[in-house]
């Protein structure tokens, strides 16, 4: 046990940023700091540095003290073994196996740290991506980011987790965190502010976000048609949206939520303008929302101009979404807001959650947001998209990267725009198709663009670009060719990831579930579950979809083959059923339809059938695939899918495990009304390995 040291001299929290960044005169004459440590619980210790003094301790798992000469303590607070000496802090803890040392550097107005050897992830989204080592994060929010075109929008969140089983989550305000050396710093916001920090440690990473939770909240569980496909819309003509809602329909493709710009960022929108609450009765008239509810979509309204004091003033805006709501909306879309400070981000999100409660009790809220802070999360899920990113390859790759990092900084339901936003001559058929493929994997599945034709899972083989919506005055901005829109073989490749996303539902949900319950992320890094395997810790362009899914996006033109890391143990290809041996790179090919699906041995998967919308009724038994060669468990949620709460006849919790060397599964219920009479199912074990011995399945009672 090497613990942590913490070196806090001469502190005093004043300068926003680090010299490097802005440079500011050191102090000649430092005031006293003082530091109080709180054990909050068994695997996270509170550290809150201050130029005023704390009260005196008042719990045996805390500890107060003033940081200079003379100064000399030693504590047990729970876990956590710690000793003052001076302006140094030591703490030790069981499970932390590598010492982190912190130090407050008056001269940088920071508390540096230790970054560990291994690479560090969080930080929100946007801004350079892979191992967050290396750069000076300014922790800005907004579309006004580093390199926005490639990366996306920059929503920060000031956590920073390491695969070494250590985290730091920043409380309350901050300035800039700099990781651009060997040891990082993280500067106060203002002068006088307080740093609130807080170090989680544990062996498991996944137990990391546990704690995460206990410190900024659950995520809600959403409504279970927010997992289905969502198809945005900018500019229309008349008749235009209903006509796109009976095209899905006709053509069996599947989707649940059908998403509406406003007027003004295109011509003819939903609405009548920017900040406007009224109807476009020309294109978009009230009864509309009715039509497509006939046809069995949600319907998303787009909406903007957010007050900047919208922490005070939520109560009085509120009132104008609330005709939009009594005429049948399902959820609103918050765009804009990026100058708004957290208190009223997180206030927008707050609104679009509780507000809607009130009218609706019963019924879970939706609501896409541009900005978000880590609270969120709390109202509704924190939804987010990647912000208005260029249709290039790079921002395919990058997008991979983000949403690794984005999930990793507890913002779990995210997605791009699928296909890019701002279209350049590399938008092509094939582009949309895979960036399609890797959206098919993301909590927000949604195709959203200018040339928002070529987004219509049928765009690219009707011959007609639709509304153009190109920016001359952006640089590299262009529509698609012509000539490049008689591809008639995208909209089969998007149908198949359509339909594994529908019949995913049961899994996809479940995972839902397990965030909501116990904060664990739908988007996993490889090293959430494999910390100890080095290639899985630095590997940023394929990822986990939950415990069971390693999904490998293809990311170059014209690839015919894929190169995928799979972590040690044994694993199942999806789509071939081939078995092979982890711990090593295999070179998948691949054709146009096909991104790398892999399946872990031992996972238990639910499917559903094919579903237009994810709470169309079906009679079809629910399957389980068992892919051998591994024990391994699954935790199972089901319920009606959109009640608040859910009705008590539909939900039930299932604890499926595999017992590989038995070939048996049990099914044990743990909560609520399940029988095999009321949800039927079927079990299929993959013996592709042509074991011959039957497998047995055992349902236990409660």
């Amino acid at each position: 046990m090497r613990g942590i040291q913490l070196l806090l001299a001469s502190l005093l929290l004043a300068c926003p940023m680090a010299r490097a960044a802005n440079s500011s005169p050191p102090r000649a004459d430092p005031e006293p700091a003082y530091l109080r440590l709180t054990a909050d619980g068994e695997h996270a210790l509170r550290l809150e540095v201050a130029a005023e003094a704390f009260p005196a301790a008042t719990s045996p798992r805390q500890l107060t003290a003033r940081l200079g000469p003379g100064e000399h303590q030693t504590a047990q607070l729970g876990p956590f073994a710690v000793a003052v000496n001076g302006g140094e802090v030591r703490v030790e803890h069981p499970q932390l196996t590598r010492g982190r040392q912190f130090s407050w550097d008056d001269r940088a107005r920071g508390l540096s740290f230790d970054c560990g050897a291994a690479p560090l992830y969080g930080l929100g989204e946007g801004g350079p991506q892979g191992d967050r080592r290396g750069h000076l994060h300014p922790m800005t929010n907004g579309m006004e980011a580093f390199e926005m075109e490639a990366f996306g929008a920059r929503v920060p969140i000031p956590f920073i987790v390491s695969p070494e089983g250590w985290a730091l989550w920043v409380a309350g305000s901050h300035g800039p965190i700099d990781l651009r050396g060997p040891r990082g710093a993280i500067h106060s916001a203002a002068a006088a502010a307080r740093i609130d920090l807080h170090l989680l440690v544990a062996k498991d990473p996944l137990e990391l976000y546990s704690e995460f939770a206990a410190l900024t909240g659950l995520p809600s569980l959403p409504p279970i048609w927010a997992l289905g496909y969502q198809q945005s819309h900018r500019s229309l003509e008349p008749g235009e949206a209903l006509a796109v809602a009976h095209e899905f329909r006709r053509r069996r493709l599947p989707c649940d939520v059908l998403i509406f710009l406003g007027t003004g960022y295109c011509p003819s929108g939903w609405n009548r303008g920017h900040g406007s609450f009224e109807f476009n009765e020309q294109v978009f008239p009230e009864e509309l929302i009715a039509a497509l509810h006939a046809l069995n979509f949600r319907v998303v309204l787009h909406v903007t101009q957010a007050p900047a004091d919208l922490d005070r003033v939520a109560a009085a805006y509120w009132e104008k979404h609330r005709p939009l709501l009594a005429a049948g909306a399902d959820g609103f879309w918050a765009d804009d807001g990026d100058e708004l400070p957290p208190a009223a981000r997180l206030a927008r999100h707050r609104m679009y959650y509780e507000r809607p409660l009130a009218d609706r009790p019963d019924v879970r809220p939706y609501a896409l947001h541009r900005n978000a802070v880590a609270e969120a999360r709390q109202f509704g899920g924190g939804w987010l998209w990647s912000g208005d990113i260029y249709s290039r390859w790079e921002s395919l790759r990058n997008s991979v990267r983000v949403g690794i990092n984005t999930s990793a900084s507890g913002c779990f339901y995210w997605g791009t725009d699928t296909g890019g936003f701002w279209p350049t001559t590399e938008l092509t058929g094939e582009l949309y198709a895979r960036w399609f493929q890797f959206s098919a994997f993301t909590p927000l599945f949604r195709g959203h663009g200018r040339t928002w034709h070529t987004r219509l899972p049928w765009g690219w083989n009707t011959g007609a670009l639709g509304p153009a919506e190109t920016d001359t005055r952006r640089p590299g901005v262009a529509a698609p060719a012509v000539a490049d829109l008689h591809d008639a073989a995208i909209e089969p490749a998007c149908r198949r990831y359509l339909e594994l996303r529908s019949r995913l539902m049961p899994y996809s949900y479940s995972l839902a579930y397990a965030a909501s319950t116990q904060g664990l992320p739908l988007i996993r890094g490889l090293w959430m579950h494999y910390p100890d395997d080095p290639r899985a810790v630095a590997e940023m362009d394929q990822f986990l979809w939950g415990r069971e899914l390693l999904v490998a996006p293809v990311t170059e033109p014209g690839a015919t083959t894929r190169d995928c890391y799979l972590p040690p143990g044994l694993w199942h290809d999806y789509w071939t059923a081939a078995r092979h041996e982890g711990g090593r790179v295999i070179r998948r090919p691949v054709d146009l339809a096909t991104m790398p699906l892999f399946v872990r041995a031992g996972a238990i998967i639910p499917l559903g059938p094919v579903r237009q919308f994810a709470t169309e009724i079906s009679a079809a038994p629910l399957e389980w695939h068992v892919y051998p060669g591994a024990d391994g468990e699954f935790r199972f949620y089901h319920d009606d899918g959109v009640g608040l709460p859910p009705d008590p006849a539909t939900r039930f919790v299932l604890q499926l495990t595999w017992a590989d060397a038995d070939r048996r599964l049990t099914i044990r219920p743990l909560e609520g009304e399940w029988s095999s009479d009321r949800f039927p199912f079927t079990v299929t074990v993959h013996d592709e390995s042509g074991d011959p011995r039957p497998h047995r399945v055992v349902v236990e009672d409660r």
